[in-house]
This record gives structure tokens, sequence and C-alpha cells, in this order.
């Protein structure tokens, strides 16, 4: 299954809203910060979608996938 273009544009173009990184984009949080919700709770809705999402691209390596959508 392919993963939905308007999903990988909003990783590279959302920047987190609260917490420790608030302001940076979504593509750029550490895997640290993503497991660490992975194992206390994703927030409900879009945000915790794409933070799912973004978990799942970089623990299979595919962070190149979002490379050409990120703007310069």
């Amino acid at each position: 299954m392919l993963p939905n273009p308007q999903l990988l544009l909003q990783l590279v173009e959302m920047r987190m809203p609260f917490g420790r990184f608030k302001g940076m984009l979504l593509c750029d949080l550490p895997v640290s910060y993503l497991e660490w919700f992975n194992r206390k709770g994703f927030p409900e809705g879009k945000l915790g979608i794409l933070l799912q999402t973004m978990l799942e691209i970089k623990m299979n390596g595919l962070d190149d996938l979002l490379k050409p959508l990120k703007k310069k």
C-alpha cells in the first residue's frame, strides 16, 4: 500500500504544536521522541496519525521518501 501523498506533505510542512520540540517540523522530530509517544500514547486526531506515520517511516529507514517534498 502506498502512503497518502497529502499525509507525506503534511509531515514536511506541519510543525509540532507543543512540548519539548514545539515549532520543529514533524519530519525532523527525533526518533526517541516518537518512540516516547508510542509508549505513552499518541495525541488524538490528525497530529497523532502524522506522528505514528513519521515513526513508521523512521523505523523502516524510509526518511528519503520525504526529502524531495521538503522545501529548501
